[in-house]
């Protein structure tokens, strides 16, 4: 059956034809339509025609629409523009998580909306378009979406570092010799490290023992108190002793994106933020699938989110913004990451 108001959609990866692996949980943040179309040419044809007639409501921005193709005919012409993309899904795979596509081979067809945090308002069936699209017309802004102003659910927690730890950590990444660095995919059964638009940033990493525990007293002692507080979680594990710089000069920037949905990554569970500096232009950190408003903790201090969470660095404008940015786990967490490693090391292993 297809999904019913208020049940969060299924995330999948598929290729479109401008993408050869979307990943559809990037998308939260505004309404976002979804096309389940016949296969027969006709009804084919008359859902694709009132989507034409109303292409003015998707711009990316309050709205995006998403036809999931299962005919050759169609896919083979099938084009990504701004606002309109086209998910190919030959086997069925995206069909079948969202109820289109039964085991036995039967078929629904349907239009499905969803709100910006990627929960169903409102499913019609494909015959329905004008329904559709008036109810689509009709919907507040996205970030008004909960009938309320909702801010993320996210702390922020200032005086963790002090600014002479600031500094000290700023001078780090200035003499270290900073390198971009990419972000994470899975390829198969591992998970690498690849390059792309996504991510415009120079790391650093704190090697220095005496650092890392200046550091992790700081975190104990001022910060993970407040975290099993306001998450009831307590913190036993730290990844990465990492420094970072989003400058101006190289488009500094990290575009919508989750921390836990890689094999490698699985066992994160709280993301932080600690701000260096102050003297720089954007690079504040955004929510999408909580609106618009940014967030920037004062120099030294937190912000700390759920790995889960869809967020944003938005581009640095001017100047550069420095940022500590360790991952947290617990136990379990590092369980789940040993039992990957080990995976991994099996897999290398010769046979």
């Amino acid at each position: 059956m297809p999904l019913s108001p208020g049940e969060p959609a299924p995330w999948f990866k598929a290729p479109t034809p401008s993408n050869p692996e979307y990943h559809f949980d990037t998308v939260g943040g505004r309404y976002v339509l979804l096309a389940f179309l016949p296969r027969e040419a006709g009804p084919r044809g008359a859902a694709l025609k009132a989507l034409a007639a109303h292409q003015a409501l998707f711009d990316d921005v309050n709205a995006s629409a998403f036809v999931v193709v299962r005919d050759a005919q169609t896919a083979a012409g099938a084009r990504d523009i701004r606002g309109l993309r086209w998910f190919l899904d030959a086997g069925g795979a995206v069909s079948r998580l969202f109820g289109a596509l039964s085991e036995d081979g039967a078929e629904q067809f349907f239009w499905l909306v969803l709100d910006p945090t990627l929960r169903v308002l409102s499913s019609a069936p494909i015959e329905d378009a004008e329904a559709t699209f008036h109810y689509l017309a009709r919907l507040p802004p996205p970030a008004e979406h909960a009938g309320a102003g909702v801010g993320a659910p996210v702390l922020v927690a200032p005086r963790i570092f002090e600014p002479e730890l600031c500094r000290t950590l700023i001078a780090l990444h200035e003499t270290q010799g900073s390198q971009f660095t990419g972000v994470m995919r899975d390829e198969g059964e591992v998970t690498v490290a690849v390059m792309d638009e996504l991510k415009k940033r120079r790391d650093v990493l704190v090697e220095d023992p005496d650092l890392q525990a200046k550091i992790r007293e700081r975190l104990e002692r001022r910060l993970f108190p407040l975290i099993a507080r306001a998450f009831a979680f307590e913190t036993t594990q730290i990844e990465r002793y990492l420094v970072s710089c989003y400058d101006a000069a190289d488009g500094g920037v990290f575009h919508a994106h989750r921390d836990n949905i890689t094999f490698q990554t699985a066992h994160r569970k709280f993301a932080c933020s600690i701000n260096l500096n102050a003297d720089f232009e954007g690079g504040d950190l955004r929510f999408p699938e909580f609106g618009p408003q940014t967030y920037r903790p004062p120099v030294g201090g937190a912000v700390v989110f759920s790995c889960a969470l869809l967020h944003e660095a938005i581009r640095v404008g001017k100047g550069r913004r420095y940022a500590f940015l360790p991952f947290f786990t617990d136990e379990a967490g590092a369980a789940v990451r040993a039992a990957y490693d080990a995976r991994v090391a099996g897999l290398a292993s010769p046979s």
